[in-house]
């Protein structure tokens, strides 16, 4: 083979070693933080940061601008 291809392999493998590495590390970031802004969701009512909004948004599959406060409510029973 040909050292392009032997440059492109090894980017290759190193790309996927990295993701494996990588990619535990932000699924447990990513539970942490589901469980940071549900606490903080409990806490508040409308108007949530704009964190908390869009992380919501995602979670209910709906525009932040249209979620109610009663939608909040039924989410927190759901979950």
């Amino acid at each position: 083979m040909g050292r392009r291809r032997d440059r492109k392999d090894l980017i290759l493998s190193l790309q996927q070693q990295s993701r494996e590495t990588n990619g535990h590390l932000k699924r447990a970031e990513r539970a942490r933080r589901q469980n940071r802004l549900k606490t903080l969701l409990q806490k508040g009512k409308l108007p949530y940061t704009p964190t908390i909004l869009s992380w919501l948004s995602v979670e209910m599959n709906k525009p932040s601008g249209q979620i109610t406060q009663a939608d909040v409510d039924s989410y927190l029973k759901k979950a």
